[in-house]
């Protein structure tokens, strides 16, 4: 159980990252972090992973502190945390020897199904192979807690299927998921719940159940909560 307990992360003197956050993600929930850009999704999930210090507040995972945890927790970003001078062989290799669960096998088998070439330098790879090399060390880690940030980024659509046949695929039922992304569409029947972020503070938290019910999507609930009007653009035609 991941406890978020008035959480609170300033940058300086006005720059808002996430202001009383009081949250509580359960075992084996997949849950959705949504928001526009600047709505505090990034610095939610670093705080969930202990990498920024937070300005007021608690972080608790099990009753421990994220530091603590550390060996439980996969952070999947787009910044990638890949050494660039190593191949994805040797990395994995460093990955084994910090992570007692790591699987090597497992990691080979993603590297061959994303067509990585395991002996080329990671500095020589495309973005998107960055990408996928990031995935495939972070699905193999072995953590309960697995924390992604934008995995879809820059991806075509048929990358972005892939990495959601990753994620179903790699899961044991036991993994708690949490996903922040734009790509609403592709993730409306993978998560379970959706938290939707606005200006650092916590504007909805529902499960998918509770939209469907209403015969909603996603998308629609997130314009409604952010206020969007659709029909806005009109008035440049006025």
């Amino acid at each position: 159980m991941i406890q978020l307990i008035n959480v609170k992360k300033h940058y300086g003197l006005q720059a808002v990252g996430v202001s009383k956050i009081n949250a509580v993600i359960q075992p084996g929930e997949i849950v959705g972090i949504l928001g526009e850009n600047g709505s505090g999704k990034t610095t939610l999930l670093k705080a969930i992973m202990g990498l920024t210090d937070l300005t007021e507040g608690q972080v608790l995972i099990e009753g421990r502190s994220p530091v603590e945890m550390y060996d439980e927790l996969s952070f999947i970003s787009e910044e990638g945390s890949w050494f660039p001078e190593m191949t994805p062989f040797e990395y994995g290799e460093f990955l084994s020897e910090f992570f007692q669960k790591f699987d090597m096998n497992k990691y080979n088998k993603l590297l061959r199904f994303f067509d990585l070439e395991p002996h080329k330098k990671i500095r020589m790879f495309s973005n998107g192979q960055k990408s996928k090399l990031e995935a495939s060390a972070g699905f193999s880690k072995g953590a309960k807690y697995i924390l992604m940030d934008e995995p879809f980024q820059g991806k075509d659509m048929l990358t972005r299927q892939d990495f959601l046949k990753l994620m179903i695929s790699s899961l044991r039922g036991k993994e708690t998921i949490l996903i922040s992304t734009h790509q609403l569409n592709e993730i409306e029947n993978f998560i379970d719940r959706a938290i939707i972020l606005k200006y650092g503070l916590i504007k909805a938290d529902f499960r998918m159940d509770e939209i469907r019910q209403k015969g909603k999507t996603l998308t629609e609930i997130m314009m409604e909560v952010m206020g969007y009007d659709e029909q806005r653009y009109k008035a440049l035609f006025e």
